[in-house]
């Protein structure tokens, strides 16, 4: 079952998808810039969640490895009870002892084998949060790129279609009124687009 957050990313992925291409262009595309944000906030809320979620299966490591440890020492006491026992009840110590030695020392290959066991699982469980977590956000961060060059672009040929309207404007109020007009309402488009820069610094 696929999280929100990968939801979300696909929806993104098919709306960009489904944008129509501006006029003669085959690389760029129309969005609409609210739709898209909106997405693109639910990301934002959502990917702390999802870290999370990610960084507690990782924890889930140290639980592993506790219950591991709680099995082994059960094991491990059970066996030296049984060890006592047998030295205790049986009258033949030597046959006791040995055979208590033997139980504890099995006894004590099965704990380390569900030690090392737990460990294992523990350790890929991590890996696997770690590599999904870095998959996730290397293709967010492939989206979020995707979506800045393009309002950047965007934002470019809306500046150049209002200087070049602009400067239509100012040579045609000049050429109606050339003396008055040049001196007072005329600004070469340089000083605009200085005053542009400015601004959008």
């Amino acid at each position: 079952m696929s999280s929100r957050i990968e939801q979300i990313i696909e929806e993104i992925e098919e709306y960009v998808d489904s944008c129509k291409f501006q006029p003669l262009s085959s690389t760029k595309i129309v969005v609409n810039k609210e739709e898209l944000e909106e997405l693109l906030r639910e990301l934002r809320m959502k990917t702390p969640d999802e870290i999370k979620r990610y960084q507690k299966i990782i924890s889930n490591k140290d639980a592993i490895l506790a219950d591991a440890q709680t099995k082994a020492d059960a094991v491990l006491a059970d066996a030296a009870e049984k060890q006592q026992r047998m030295v205790d009840e049986n009258e033949i110590m030597r046959e006791a002892v040995a055979q208590s030695n033997a139980l504890l020392e099995q006894t004590r290959r099965q704990a380390q084998e569900i030690l090392d066991s737990a460990t294992e699982d523990a350790n890929n469980i991590r890996m696997s949060a770690i590599s999904y977590t870095d998959d996730m956000l290397a293709n967010l961060e492939q989206i979020m790129s995707h979506a800045t060059d393009t309002v950047s672009s965007k934002y470019n040929t809306f500046i150049n279609a209002m200087q070049s309207c602009y400067d239509i404007v100012t040579k045609n109020r000049a050429e109606l009124s050339p003396q008055s007009s040049a001196s007072s309402n005329y600004v070469p488009s340089a000083e605009v687009e200085e005053e542009e820069e400015e601004e959008t610094e």
